[in-house]
């Protein structure tokens, strides 16, 4: 059997929130809490290589401020000025399918 591609409307995004490695899973707790869902992914990256944890987020448009406000009120407050608490992407979605 073969599943079909869900149609997804013109106004679903997908938000792409890479973040410290310490605070994965209490951005994730906040946005779950919520009712989004949420893929958390161990990763690296930056000029030290540091650990980071990338977060994905598959929200219909109206609910995207929402839970890029619960990223901000998440991210504990940069000790260092010059370093980043979150880096956020948010991408149209043509297509998705599950199996």
């Amino acid at each position: 059997m073969s599943s079909k591609p869900k149609t997804v409307p013109q106004k679903f995004k997908l938000i792409v929130a890479i973040v410290r490695d310490t605070e994965g899973e209490i951005i994730s707790k906040a946005l779950l809490d919520q009712g989004y869902r949420v893929t958390l992914i161990a990763s690296t990256g930056g000029f030290m290589r540091r650990g980071n944890a990338t977060l994905l987020i598959g929200v219909e448009q109206s609910r995207v401020q929402g839970a890029v406000q619960l990223i901000h009120e998440n991210s504990a407050p940069g000790v260092d000025p010059g370093l980043k608490r979150a880096t956020i992407f948010v991408l149209a979605v043509d297509r998705f399918e599950q199996i």
